[in-house]
């Protein structure tokens, strides 16, 4: 009797850990993203440009005399800007939907993308009014949107990948 209390106890005690690491990578994601749209202007701008940079100078090595390379510096920063706002909100849809999922084990995949979805727009949503009060900073509706299909995807992808296991486990 005891072994099997002490192992319930065990398995417990994991299910605990494991939800609080989940929330805790999900709010130190929302912190990085917080930090990031908190840089004025100029910096956030100087910052994507030395990824743009890199970018190029990959691109130039791996692909030379390319017709992308045509497109200046500041269209494809412009480019690099919204994938980024689209890969920071993927990564909080995964995050989100998988520290719901060990929290609360909902059954109901629905229900769990509409709460997981809709807590990461109303993050873009606050995020961009934040950026309202950096200077040089503007919200906009179209970062919005791109956040919400970031969130969107990595949700579905998530829970595509789960109902995946489910399948391969039934065919064992």
């Amino acid at each position: 009797m005891k072994i099997g209390k002490r192992s319930k106890q065990a398995d417990e005690r994991k299910d605990d850990m494991n939800r609080i690491i989940s929330w805790l990578a999900v709010v130190l994601w929302m912190a990085f993203i917080f930090y990031l749209s908190h840089q004025p202007a100029a910096v956030s701008n100087e910052m994507s440009k030395g990824v743009t940079e890199v970018i190029i100078e990959t691109v130039e090595k791996t692909v030379p005399n390319h017709a992308a390379m045509s497109i200046d510096v500041d269209q494809w920063n412009r480019i690099v800007r919204k994938n980024a706002h689209f890969f920071a909100y993927f990564v909080l849809g995964l995050f989100v939907i998988h520290a719901m999922k060990v929290s609360w084990q909902r059954k109901n995949g629905w229900q769990n993308l509409a709460l997981a979805l809709g807590f990461c727009i109303l993050y873009a949503i606050l995020d961009e009014v934040h950026q309202l009060f950096v200077p040089g900073r503007g919200g906009q509706v179209k970062d919005v949107l791109i956040d919400a299909a970031g969130a969107a995807f990595g949700v579905i992808l998530y829970l595509l990948m789960q109902k995946g296991r489910m399948i391969f486990i039934k065919d064992r």
